[in-house]
């Protein structure tokens, strides 16, 4: 059992899993059940990663990013007010705010890209464009299967590999 504060009333009733007096455990069941369904990635060490570097460069983004965590992300997908896979993206969209004011873009099987509007399509990568032109974009989410025109806009524009190919440090 943790010390996390447990929902009260029907805030705790997990659909389509099993119910949990645990909220996360409700909201991992609920996420690995999409992601079995979907074949989705899961980003959930992508993001601790992202939310790693907040906490070495923006202390306050950080405790942003858990308290959302806390009081957002998990009690909605435990609820199943929200969709899981859409509520990880949200989330990984919102640490990439922290990290760097800016938009967020999604590029379709093609490689074309356009603004990213909710709740999106689970075959396009999401990428956020900082607002300052020298930052590189910050991934938020890759399709299960990405097609050679997204790997080749993630290797130039996120790794910055001038070359396909090339290896970036």
């Amino acid at each position: 059992m943790t010390s996390d504060p447990k929902p009260s009333g029907d805030a705790g009733q997990a659909t389509g899993a099993r119910q949990s007096a645990d909220p996360r455990q409700a909201a991992d069941a609920r996420f690995a059940e999409a992601l079995a369904e979907s074949g989705a990635r899961d980003p959930r060490d992508y993001y601790r990663d992202r939310l790693r570097e907040l906490k070495r460069t923006s202390p306050d983004g950080y405790a942003e990013g858990v308290a959302y965590y806390q009081n957002t992300l998990v009690p909605s997908i435990a609820s199943g007010e929200a969709d899981p896979l859409e509520a990880w993206r949200d989330y990984g969209l919102l640490l990439a705010r922290l990290a760097a004011p800016g938009r967020a873009i999604a590029v379709d099987a093609t490689g074309l890209s356009r603004p990213f509007e909710p709740p999106g399509d689970a075959a396009d990568m999401v990428l956020h464009l900082p607002e300052r032109t020298r930052d590189r974009p910050i991934l938020v989410s890759l399709p299960p299967d990405p097609t050679p025109p997204q790997l080749a806009t993630h290797q130039w524009l996120v790794t910055g590999a001038r070359a396909l190919g090339a290896q970036s440090d």
